[in-house]
């Protein structure tokens, strides 16, 4: 797990050493133990261990920040090259099935000088070039230099867990492991993306697809790598190597299916364990983060010297800690807890927001960051954590009227009234809830303008300045896709992998966890595993009688304590928002106050002042709309946003 950036000079301006050190200082806390640079030109290709003074022309620099989890040798440094000399390789991730890999290229005679995944992955390369990345199992973000083609070929892993950004600067092309490293190049706009800033103010959604809040800087999306000429920087060819086999059905039965997912879990359980530092786990006492520590024990037994970590609502209705004692007991774990107070929270904003490089949907995510935080002061590197999950099984209540939108849309009445009945009973649920949710999926489009005023989702609300969009050529509509499948459930979570929801998750993953450097791995997202999923029919996943996350519980029967499986409510990182916000109370004016607030086009700050203070004093329910004004006014403040 590391940091990385890349800077190809193609004109006479210059980039002077102070520059290329702040790039690296950006990245400092993804890779803490060691520093490495590369800077190679076709007239002259050099090797160095300190910034160079200057990139000028066809010159690519690539610099590297290392954490240190395998091999921890110097024998694992990067850039790393081939014996020849012809490929150079930075690194971001973890290659699990290194191991397998590493036996298979040594029968092709490949000689290994390291113990280290990156020099695999480079062999691997060198011998399979672009197919290397359906040989993977791990998470990864990498470039690769060729130099005798003089290309550059950049890799994101299948499902985006780790990050690569790239923008075009006024001297070429530059990639960095976060967009932060690449502002501090010249010539790099800060101009918001209209597009972007809409879904995020409306829905609170970003980090899907190619794009950015910021309009120059672009990611590389999941399951994608970018081949680029040194000589033709402007032509990048993108291709898609991998995706979830939407289509693919499985006759197993249940008992089987429970079996066979079984059998994955622990097998990924098993790869992701491969570490030469301690490795913990992140407990929130749910169904998937219970699994992951409950595996760990199952398959290293007493040898394990297993620390979880867990954080614990001060609210007793949000609390869960009652199962993470379940959990830590039954696992003989050494259990770390921690509850953050709102006062905390205000003392670590500003650090969060700019941790994250784009503004996030909640506060929820400062529970994950104290965690890390906490992880780190036990000396622990490695964190396990159920990321994914909820997204391939169901886990999130709205799920449950998904699924009774598939049951309507299939016919199958008699499970439908089944499934409402029942369903409505579960903690956190109603009737009301679930026919909205089903409505929306049955509803031609004619009466879904109504169902979303109904539900404060209405595409031009009165605090948005609709007139700012319309000019800067943004069609106010949410994102949203036709509801062309019987199965509207699969559809739903298919999106909910590649758009909605896991890529927000796992960049606030990888950057919580970044900042402490600590290296997060999220076992539930592999190919074979989530394909699996995939290809079960949709009582698997939530059953006629509403019970989510149904063949993985099957599947965990006999390693997680029946409690823990039989849950019926769904809480996770919950934080108390209301209270947090309403303590946040002074931060909230200040930030309303601020130029910056006046200065931003896309908000009516009128409205939006009315509607914040409405709900601190009570005279208004709590909305989330009132997290994404104030982060996207700071992140505006933090990041010299540009909105013209």
């Amino acid at each position: 797990m590391c940091g990385f950036a890349g800077i190809i000079g193609f004109n006479p301006l210059e980039i002077n050493s102070l520059v290329l050190q702040n790039v690296s200082d950006t990245l400092k806390n993804r890779g803490p133990d060691d520093l490495g640079f590369l800077s190679w030109s076709d007239a002259l290709p050099v090797e160095i261990l300190q910034y160079p003074k200057t990139i000028q022309g066809k010159q690519i620099t690539l610099i590297h920040r290392r954490l240190s989890i395998i091999d921890l040798s110097i024998a694992g440094r990067q850039p790393m090259r081939t014996d020849d000399g012809r490929y150079h390789i930075v690194f971001n991730g973890e290659i699990y099935n290194y191991l397998e890999l590493q036996t298979q290229l040594k029968a092709l005679g490949h000689q290994f000088s390291s113990h280290s995944d990156t020099e695999v992955l480079l062999a691997a390369y060198s011998e399979w070039g672009s197919k290397t990345l359906s040989y993977l199992v791990g998470m990864f973000a990498f470039a690769i230099l060729d130099t005798w083609e003089q290309k550059i070929f950049l890799a994101r892993d299948f499902f985006g867990i780790k990050p690569l950004y790239y923008t075009y600067w006024e001297g070429g092309l530059a990639f960095a492991s976060e967009i932060k490293a690449l502002l501090q190049l010249p010539g790099v706009s800060r101009q918001v993306n209209p597009r972007r800033l809409y879904d995020y103010l409306h829905s609170g959604l970003t980090d899907y697809g190619g794009e950015t809040l910021f309009a120059d800087i672009r990611q590389l999306p999941p399951a994608h790598f970018l081949k680029v000429s040194l000589d033709t920087l402007e032509h990048p060819q993108i291709e898609r190597y991998w995706q979830i086999e939407f289509s693919d059905r499985t006759e197993l039965s249940f008992s089987e299916a429970a079996s066979e997912l079984r059998q994955l879990f622990l097998q990924n359980i098993r790869l992701h364990l491969r570490s030469d530092v301690p490795v913990g786990a992140a407990l929130s006492g749910g169904i998937d983060s219970s699994a992951i520590v409950m595996a760990m024990r199952h398959l290293q037994g007493e040898n394990l010297e297993l620390h979880t970590f867990s954080y614990i609502a001060e609210d007793s209705g949000l609390s869960e800690e009652k199962w993470v004692d379940i959990v830590a007991q039954q696992a003989a774990a050494i259990k770390h807890k921690v509850q953050p107070l709102p006062g905390e929270l205000v003392a670590d904003l500003n650090r969060l927001i700019d941790l994250q490089d784009e503004p996030f949907s909640s506060t929820s995510m400062y529970a994950q960051y104290r965690v890390f935080e906490m992880a780190k002061a036990a000396g622990i590197k490695v964190m396990l954590d159920g990321q994914g999950a909820d997204e391939i099984l169901g886990g999130y209540r709205p799920y449950i009227g998904v699924r009774l939108a598939s049951l309507v849309r299939q016919g199958k009445w008699k499970n439908a009234s089944q499934l409402l009945q029942k369903a409505s009973r579960l903690p956190g649920s109603s009737q009301k809830s679930l026919l909205m949710r089903t409505a929306r999926f049955l509803l031609p489009p004619s009466l879904q303008a109504p169902l979303r005023q109904l539900i404060k989702k209405d595409i031009s609300p009165s605090w948005l300045n609709a007139n700012w969009f319309t000019l800067n050529g943004v069609a106010l509509h949410p994102l949203s896709h036709p509801h062309s499948s019987e199965e509207l459930l699969r559809e739903q979570l298919y999106y909910a992998c590649v758009e909605n929801s896991l890529p927000m998750l796992l960049r606030y993953e990888d950057r919580n966890s970044m900042a402490h450097s600590i290296e997060s791995r999220v076992p539930f997202l592999t190919p074979a595993l989530v394909n699996f999923v995939f290809s079960l029919p949709e009582e698997f996943i939530i059953a006629n009688d509403g019970t989510s996350k149904a063949i993985f519980r099957q599947a965990m029967r006999g390693i997680v304590p029946d409690p823990i499986l039989d849950r019926k409510d769904k809480i996770g990182f919950a934080t108390p928002e209301q209270q947090w916000l309403t303590t946040l109370r002074p931060w909230v004016e200040q930030v309303l106050q601020s130029d910056v607030a006046s200065e931003i086009p896309a908000l009516n700050l009128k409205q939006i002042k009315a509607q914040c203070y409405a709900i601190l004093e009570g005279r208004a329910s709590f909305d989330f709309y009132l997290w994404r004004w104030m982060n996207l006014i700071q992140w505006a403040e933090n990041f010299n946003v540009v909105f013209e």
